[in-house]
């Protein structure tokens, strides 16, 4: 048994960037510098994100060379193309130099030792022009810890730079983005990766077939070091490794079998699309990740469905542009976007089932149950089509009923006349509104239970969530718009419901209404587990002449189902 080679470098630290040079995929960024050292203006902070992998620490660190570059000459000032001869280069590269600190704050979280930081940042570099503080993962720091960095890093000392790197910007306090200069640092397209891994693959004198460095670019989502990575791994995989090695050895499906399968369940062939998903399966790919590629595939279907030009994309294989250009062709919109709708939620569920299989598998019979199914909107034209359906009887109220008796009076009352003299409470949030006091509007739809309004005078009863200072400010507001006085009365009683709830007691009234009515009903009987999401008012439209009674009768009762 031979001992692995101790100097053996893995691709994604041998390749890592030196320079800004190097750097691919981030041409705006390098610009921006460049243009901002070369006019004396660099930010004393920078925050760096993006997707792991992409390049963020090793940015830092040529930022930090560059700031500290003198040259082969020891005389140089801070340049975009560091010389990477000096001491300071070599130090910053070998991760040894003193006025460097990289911290992890994954592992330094607590406030303590953020103070240690911002205690010694007063001291002057030891041998570097600046001394760089490189805080990685910072969406990390506990909230002490970002109130002791928040000072330090709005006024540091001139010879101190702060550079952030986050894959999780919005967890980084809006008080501390506002004192940094942000880079966001862009995925890598396939292709460019591809080009990317398929050069260094050649530095390496590995033979990788074209495919399957694009394949390995495609599973890498953008991240070169998770495409180095998975190189690294195909290179030790074997020499002359082909796409259906890489697939196997990342656990990928077969694209074409993935193609094979969508066709199978668009066609309803659930026999066909269970065998499929099995052999996948025995060959290492992962239920989940074929789901993944089934919505993938989805959505580049939908596209071409919309977008010929798609289909013109060298990215991908003529022979699949070709097949989706047929598949599309048999496809409607609907059948795509129910697709689309299934996929995703089965995903979710595959993701959670203690047997993801199984969960696929019920995925793919959903789909494959429902794809010769008509749409709703098909099954209510064939309903209309069949004669109209009857009147809904006096006990059953029908879909464009009044809002129940229980809304308080408030709420049904005349539109305001004027909106200067609101006559309900209802025009009280509406004035509100209108004048911009969305918080106020917010608290009288959400926090206030009315009791009695009266011109001049409103009776209410705050909920404890309602500000304490609702009463005046709802007083002061109301007497300047309506240039008269008014009296705010905090009341005891309970009151009616809040606006708020008012509304969903009527939505409630308004779909058990519509679930009354003999078409929905059909709907309902037609699509077992359906839901009435929500009921809208239309307008009454004039049916054509050559339409049936019973369409008139269903366009007549104005409203619509979703």
């Amino acid at each position: 048994m031979t001992d692995a080679n101790p100097s053996y470098r893995v691709l994604a630290r041998k390749y890592r960037p030196t320079d800004f040079d190097q750097l691919i995929g981030q041409e705006a960024m390098v610009r921006t510098l460049h243009n901002a050292l070369e006019a004396g203006r660099l930010a004393h902070a920078f925050i760096l994100t993006g997707v792991r992998g992409i390049g963020k620490t090793t940015t830092a660190r040529i930022i930090a060379r560059a700031l500290n570059c003198v040259g082969a000459d020891g005389h140089g000032e801070p340049t975009m193309r560091p010389c990477g001869v000096c001491e300071h280069c070599r130090a910053i590269a070998e991760d040894r130099d003193v006025d460097v600190l990289e911290i992890d704050a994954a592992s330094h979280t607590g406030v303590t030792r953020m103070r240690e930081l911002t205690d010694s940042v007063h001291y002057a570099p030891v041998s570097a022009r600046f001394k760089v503080y490189i805080i990685d993962e910072v969406h990390m720091l506990s909230p002490p810890a970002f109130a002791a960095l928040l000072k330090t890093l709005e006024e540091p000392p001139p010879h101190v730079t702060f550079i952030l790197a986050t894959t999780e910007i919005r967890k980084v306090p809006v008080t501390v983005l506002s004192r940094c200069q942000r880079f966001d640092l862009r995925r890598l397209s396939v292709e460019r990766l591809a080009e990317h891994l398929s050069a260094i693959a050649a530095k390496e004198n590995a033979k990788i077939d074209p495919a399957a460095v694009a394949l390995i670019a495609r599973a890498a989502e953008g991240s070169v070091r998770d495409g180095l990575s998975l190189l690294d791994q195909a290179i030790a995989y074997g020499d002359a490794s082909g796409e259906a090695e890489i697939r196997r050895m990342i656990g990928l499906a077969d694209r074409t079998r993935i193609l094979d399968l969508l066709d199978s369940v668009f066609g309803g062939d659930i026999a066909q699309a269970l065998a499929i998903l099995g052999e996948q399966y025995e060959t290492g790919a992962d239920p989940i990740v074929i789901l993944q590629d089934l919505l993938e595939l989805t959505h580049w279907l939908t596209r071409l469905k919309v977008v010929a030009e798609v289909g013109d994309d060298v990215g991908v294989a003529e022979s699949e542009r070709a097949r989706g250009r047929v598949m599309v062709d048999k496809l409607s919109m609907a059948a795509l976007a129910r697709a689309w709708q299934m996929l995703l939620k089965g995903l979710a569920e595959t993701q959670t089932a203690p047997h993801p299989l199984a969960a696929a598998e019920m995925v793919l019979i959903r789909l494959c149950h429902v794809a010769d199914l008509p749409t709703p909107a098909d099954l209510v034209s064939r309903l209309a089509d069949g004669g109209a359906p009857p009147a809904p009887t006096p006990s059953s109220p029908a879909p464009n009923a009044s809002p129940p008796t229980n809304t308080p009076p408030a709420a049904a009352t005349a539109p305001v006349t004027t909106k200067a003299q609101p006559r309900s409470f209802v025009a009280v949030a509406e004035l509100a509104a209108e004048h911009g006091e969305m918080r106020l509007y917010a608290s009288l739809k959400n926090d206030v239970r009315p009791v009695s309004f009266a011109p001049g005078q409103i009776e209410i009863h705050p909920e404890p969530t309602a500000p304490q200072n609702l009463p005046r400010q709802l007083r002061e507001c109301l007497e300047r718009w309506t240039g008269q006085p008014w009296e705010i009365v905090v009341s005891d009683a309970a009151g009616a419901p809040t606006l708020t709830r008012q509304d969903e007691i009527m939505v409630e009234e308004r779909r058990a209404g519509a679930a009354q009515h003999p078409s929905v009903q059909a709907v309902m009987a037609a699509f077992p587990g359906a839901e009435i999401v929500d009921v809208h008012d239309i307008p009454a439209v004039r049916p054509d002449a050559d339409h049936d009674a019973g369409h008139d009768a269903a366009l007549d009762n104005g409203e619509t189902f979703a």
